[in-house]
């Protein structure tokens, strides 16, 4: 575990040197100051990216063994992992316990701040005895301190269900002390305000869950070319996209995309399988289930 009680040293908790004057900048000033300070997480993202790409790759093969991926976190950080969780089944057609996010406090935390809630190591190895976390699965501990006791405590948990573990975290003096099996560490620098870890920090980790997320994705052939193939039609929005999708893939016209989408019961993989090797719904599913899915290896297959 990491036990910090003075957290002044952490970086995220410092001042930064570029903003002390901030409080009598005009209102463009200010707007201009937090942009330069935000462009520096790209520059840490870059540094981490291989790392990420590790962890990305642990996803994967969880998914392939039949495991989930879970975010832990508190406050923001809980917040983005729930948020990147829930944004998955409707754009890559996912069962939603596949990816599924903790917050320290339960639900009621995701719309009211519940201080204290992170202080508790018991609470977050229990939220994971709760998920039945396993072998199979994947968690991840986001931290941007690198020190909440809810986040190690579920981590720790983890790693004593033989779960892979990574852990995000946005300072470079925090690492648990107990194994990880991959640690991202994007280092952005001191906040606009000091210890405000939901802005550069709380970028950084938004940005890094949607990578870690939509790279599963794409390598679990839920996306041909750039397109989310494995979307699920729940609203008008959607069902437009399907269409779209379709009518661009295949070149033909929107009735008729209309109609295949309907054939293939909504599901845009088979659809572009029926037009493109002109089979009907059975045998285009048949095939892409002897591909696990995947819509390119079944077109160059045939």
């Amino acid at each position: 575990m990491v036990n910090i009680k003075d957290r002044s040293q952490l970086l995220t908790e410092q001042r930064n040197p570029r903003t002390t004057d901030i409080d009598c900048k005009t209102t463009l000033e200010i707007i201009d100051i937090i942009n330069a300070e935000d462009a520096k997480v790209f520059t840490a993202i870059h540094r981490e990216r291989k790392h990420i790409a590790k962890a990305a790759d642990l996803i994967v093969d969880a998914f392939k063994a039949g495991g989930r991926l879970i975010y832990v976190g508190s406050g923001t950080s809980g917040r983005l992992g729930i948020l990147d969780a829930a944004e998955c089944p409707p754009t890559f057609g996912t069962n939603p316990h596949m990816i599924t996010g903790i917050i320290a406090g339960g639900e009621k935390a995701v719309f009211q701040s519940i201080e204290g809630a992170e202080d508790l190591p018991e609470d977050g190895a229990h939220d994971i005895q709760r998920k039945e976390v396993n072998h199979r699965d994947v968690v991840v501990g986001i931290t941007t301190g690198g020190t909440t006791p809810y986040v190690m405590g579920a981590l720790f948990e983890a790693k004593k269900r033989n779960a892979k573990t990574i852990f995000l975290c946005c300072n470079p003096e925090t690492t648990p002390n107990f194994d990880i099996d991959v640690i991202i560490r994007p280092i952005a620098g001191p906040e606009v305000i000091a210890g405000s870890t939901r802005m550069k920090a709380g970028t950084v980790t938004k940005l890094i869950l949607n990578m870690l997320t939509t790279t599963a994705m794409i390598k679990m052939g839920k996306v041909y070319e750039n397109l989310m193939i494995d979307l699920r039609v729940l609203n008008a929005k959607l069902a437009d996209r399907a269409e779209r999708i379709i009518m661009t893939v295949t070149g033909i016209g929107r009735e008729d995309a209309k109609k295949l989408l309907e054939a293939a019961f909504g599901n845009v993989k088979v659809a572009l399988v029926m037009q493109k090797l002109t089979l009907d719904y059975a045998e285009a599913k048949k095939r892409l289930d002897a591909q696990d899915g995947f819509v390119r290896k079944v077109l160059e297959k045939y």
